[in-house]
């Protein structure tokens, strides 16, 4: 393991040097929980997580990053230059190292460093209040250091007629758990349901991770879902839409029935009001019924006279103009 502070803070993060302060912050996150030394007993953990640490306490900051790029390893010497030319006191760590890390000061020193409540702050947001119940100690390590359990996700399966329903469902998960769950009616496809305190088990008598169930719409075999508006194929026969005529369509909860207009071509988009995907803030789609004409397979032998027929009176031409 290389020492703490010799390896570029970029490489130590795992990100580019263009990377944003989201991105720092992020890496850091993932990197403390990996090799925080509480979690983590592997040989060489506590140099790593102290590696990262210092990395991320100078590339979060601005000032700092800037001195960094700019001088590299050397920035702090460059810092020092420049304060005291400014006529300002300077606070170097011991033998000109990092602050907090990698200049024989334990955790307990570090606390200043990263504002007025220390690591304890940082855990708190990292593992999501857990942390708080820690006192770091000299040396390394934390004394009763609790950690909140990860989040879970699962997916929960649904269909159109569930979904938009709601209601009360039992699930079972691959690992042998069951769950009553409520669903909200209208819940669409990728959105999260939470189960608090259903996920995975907290480290040192902290509380255990959330549940979240990841809503996935199965396709269905007769209706297709564009945000709150539901569309149906609607077969009409020639003579239905060339006459109109009154039919009926199916919608998710029955059926209902729906005027075509005399000379309706396939793909007219006939609008019932409401009758669309529920939903609880913008109210219910529209049901969208799409005009389809369908022809006999097998004609009759009167059916195919009377086409035959049609044909030769017609001055109809579906194409021209095309």
């Amino acid at each position: 393991m290389a020492a703490v502070g010799s390896r570029d803070h970029y490489d130590a993060l795992g990100v580019s040097r263009g990377a944003s302060e989201e991105d720092i912050r992020r890496a850091y996150r993932r990197l403390a929980r990996q090799y925080h030394p509480d979690v983590n007993k592997e040989p060489g953990a506590e140099d790593r997580f102290k590696e990262v640490a210092a990395a991320y306490e100078v590339l979060r900051d601005p000032e700092k990053r800037a001195q960094y790029d700019r001088y590299g390893a050397n920035w702090r010497a460059a810092q020092e230059a420049e304060r005291a030319g400014r006529g300002t006191r300077s606070r170097p760590g011991p033998g000109g190292g990092f602050e907090g890390f990698g200049d024989g000061r334990g955790y307990e020193d570090v606390r200043v460093e990263f504002g007025e409540g220390g690591l304890d702050d940082i855990f708190e947001g990292l593992f999501g209040g857990g942390a708080r119940g820690g006192r770091a100690r000299r040396g390394g390590g934390f004394d009763g250091f609790a950690m909140r359990g990860a989040d879970q996700e699962a997916e929960l399966e649904l269909t159109l007629e569930e979904a938009a329903r709601g209601g009360r469902r039992r699930i079972s998960l691959g690992d042998g758990r069951d769950f009553e769950v409520e669903i909200p009616p209208g819940v669409r496809d990728g959105r999260r349901i939470r189960l608090a305190g259903e996920g995975g088990p907290g480290a040192g008598g902290g509380p255990t991770g959330d549940l979240f169930l990841r809503v996935r719409i199965r396709p269905h075999p007769r209706f297709r879902l564009d945000g709150r508006d539901l569309y149906v194929d609607l077969p009409v026969a020639p003579w239905e839409a060339a006459l109109g005529a009154d039919v009926q369509t199916p919608t998710l909860d029955g059926t209902a029935r729906v005027k075509v207009p005399p000379g309706s071509s396939s793909g007219r988009r006939l609008r019932l009001r409401g009758q669309g995907f529920p939903d609880s803030a913008a109210g219910a789609g529209d049901l969208y019924a799409v005009v389809k004409i369908m022809v006999p397979k097998k004609p009759t032998k009167k059916e195919r006279e009377l086409f035959e027929q049609l044909a030769k009176v017609s001055q109809f031409d579906p194409r021209k103009g095309r």
